[in-house]
This record gives C-alpha cells, sequence and structure tokens, in this order.
C-alpha cells in the first residue's frame, strides 16, 4: 500500500549539525503531529523519508550523546 502525505504545510529546517555548505545538509519539518519528515536539502522535491515520532526521539538521542 503507497499513501501519499500531504507535506504542503510542513516547516522544515535544516540540521544544527549542517556545515551551512551546499552539501550534506538534512531537513526536518517538527510541525507534523506524530511523526518527523526527513529530506535531502538539494532535493527539495525528491524523496521525503518519514519516521515515528518514538524512532525520531530515540535516534536523536542516541546520536547526540
Amino acid at each position: 500500500m503507497n499513501r501519499a502525505l500531504d507535506l504542503t504545510d510542513a516547516a522544515w529546517r535544516k540540521s544544527s549539525y549542517s556545515d551551512g555548505g551546499a552539501s550534506n545538509c538534512l531537513e526536518v519539518a517538527d510541525n507534523c503531529p506524530g511523526m518527523t519528515p526527513v529530506r535531502d536539502s538539494k532535493l527539495p522535491d525528491g524523496p521525503v523519508l518519514v519516521f515515528g515520532a518514538s524512532p525520531w526521539a530515540s535516534f536523536v538521542e542516541y546520536v547526540s550523546r
């Protein structure tokens, strides 16, 4: 089953770990209840990975150590 998400109102922000350059930039949208969409900032119209809120929080906690 393939369901398209409407991310028209997603408020994208670059990762605080982004070097500010044109490469290796990750963007997340924090205003989507229950999920965290993630995309490559160089491909804003490209694919989006969507993580549940709990798995995303676990990931952020792990990489912040």
